[in-house]
């Protein structure tokens, strides 16, 4: 084979970096550069002239700034859960999207990743085992996102209540009670492992 020019190599590294873009929603961790055998300081000359977008530290990505905010949170995100305003919104319980994106994900998961101008963040911290409540997938940003059940966000905006906005919280149990693909029976067993079963039968159970 052949030995490739310098121009033929970089063409072919910048191809194996898009192919690992596309299999993690368009974005590239640094690690994932670096395991092709590219230097970091090939990577800062790629960005100094343009080659390369630096999402935030340790991300990069081609086309950054013509990608949705969905493109991104898939992206960078794919292990969180969309939760409280932002689940609301994806089931169409409240009409206006949040400023922040409301995800919850691994209390263990490091809270440099969220120190991001855009998309604005909004983690919540929460045990393994309490993040894997009632979670199901949503088509987004042409693949698939996580999200709790509308049961598991209900019993989260009881929980949280304090959190949300007074006129949202309202929104949401009252589309909640409209909504005819509402499955009461798991809202009563993840209420009590959340413990809001209370809280369930005092608020929702009289409209039931």
């Amino acid at each position: 084979m052949e030995k490739m020019t310098r121009e033929e190599k970089t063409e072919y590294l910048l191809s194996e970096i898009k192919k690992k873009m596309d299999e993690n929603g368009g974005i590239v961790k640094t690690n994932q550069i670096t395991s092709l055998g590219v230097d970091y300081r090939r990577i800062l000359a790629w960005v100094k002239d343009g080659t390369l977008e630096r999402v935030k530290s340790g991300y990069y990505s081609f086309g950054f700034k013509d990608r949705t905010e969905e493109d991104l949170i898939l992206g960078l995100f794919s292990d969180g859960v969309l939760c409280l305003d932002s689940a609301l919104y994806y089931y169409h319980y409240i009409d206006q999207k949040p400023y922040a994106w409301h995800l919850a994900v691994d209390k263990n998961t490091s809270k440099s990743r969220f120190k991001m101008e855009y998309p604005v963040i909004m983690p919540y911290y929460t045990e393994p085992d309490v993040l894997k409540i009632g979670v199901t997938e949503i088509p987004f940003a042409g693949s698939s996102m996580k999200i709790y059940t509308k049961e598991r966000m209900m019993c989260d905006c009881l929980k949280y209540e304090e959190k949300l906005e007074r006129d949202v919280f309202k929104r949401a149990l009252l589309a909640y009670i409209a909504d005819g693909t509402k499955d009461i029976a798991q809202l009563l067993k993840i209420a009590r492992e959340r413990k809001v079963l209370q809280k369930v039968h005092n608020t929702i159970g009289v409209w039931l």
